[in-house]
């Protein structure tokens, strides 16, 4: 039975917040054009008020980043007893919080960079390991914040005065190519390299309109392709994702085979915007963007 009334949640408290505007007004238009009725609904802290006083039959969440895809809001939805698309509350949040999900993907025998967990407090001018390395935000995505340090005349925070929580993942730095894999139901959709205009494939790359080239399907040897896409299904199900997920992986090609192969991270709430991964690589294996998210409220589900 089709689904009558969609709320698509949107904008959100998060650094993420225009993007989720883009991907949830886009969602939004694609489900009207697929005769749904839809309500558009800018997430904030009345959220389980808004969402009681309309009472939709499924939720689209296209919230990113904290507040929307670490489990807060899925916790809200499962009170409410309200299927919502995407994974549920325990996987968005292990998904979100980068050293317990690269734990999990080292327990699942997968490819991890080297890395050390620290308090923002112990990062002063001492370098916390050998240059090349990247600093992340434990709990952020999009590449909010992130900065790579690659020479030992810089001092490791730069002149930036860090606002993304006490927690930071000081991982070694992987050189070569940016990769990435959609996986929906399971199953992995295509494989896309992504080559940034210039610097690296930071929030901006990822968000303007002529910051990065997407090649789909990537130009990389076959066995390559299908080690990615098996690297991509594993940590989907190591961390109990549903629905439509995204596994980032960078490739250092001067390795032989498929070694240079290292999974950074799964987004658990991938990118829905005309510039996104994920529905590029369904529209390359002829799943148009209407079908995609009509696919996606219909497999929606509630972990209550």
């Amino acid at each position: 039975m089709t689904t009558q009334h969609v709320a698509v949640l949107m904008g959100g408290m998060s650094a993420e917040r225009e993007v989720s505007l883009t991907s949830g007004r886009a969602c939004a238009e694609a489900l009207r054009g697929e005769g749904y009725r839809v309500t558009e609904i800018d997430a904030g802290a009345d959220l389980g008020a808004k969402l009681a006083e309309i009472r939709p039959d499924v939720v689209f969440n296209a919230l990113h980043g904290r507040f929307g895809e670490d489990g807060c809001v899925q916790g809200v939805m499962n009170l409410m007893r309200l299927p919502y698309t995407h994974s549920g509350l325990l996987a968005s949040a292990i998904a979100m919080d980068k050293p317990v999900a690269k734990r999990l993907y080292a327990a699942a025998g997968l490819p991890v960079a080297e890395d050390r967990v620290m308090h923002i407090d112990e990062i002063g001018r001492e370098h916390p390991m050998a240059v090349p390395y990247v600093l992340k935000p434990a709990q952020e995505g999009s590449s909010v914040g992130v900065r790579i340090v690659r020479d030992e005349s810089e001092t490791p925070l730069g002149n930036r005065s860090w606002t993304h929580g006490p927690v930071v993942l000081v991982e070694r730095y992987i050189p070569g190519r940016e990769l990435t894999v959609g996986v929906m139901d399971g199953r992995a959709l295509g494989l896309t390299e992504i080559r940034p205009v210039q610097n690296f494939y930071d929030y901006e790359a990822k968000y303007t309109d002529g910051r990065a080239v997407h090649l789909v399907p990537a130009p990389v040897p076959e066995d390559l392709a299908v080690r990615a896409k098996e690297i991509a299904e594993a940590a989907h199900r190591a961390l109990g994702c549903r629905g439509v997920s995204r596994a980032d992986l960078r490739w250092d090609d001067t390795k032989p085979g498929t070694e240079g192969l290292i999974l950074l991270e799964v987004n658990t709430q991938p990118g829905m915007t005309p510039l996104s991964l994920v529905p590029e690589q369904a529209a390359a294996v002829g799943i148009a963007f209407g079908p995609l998210v009509r696919w996606m409220v219909e497999h929606a589900a509630c972990d209550a």
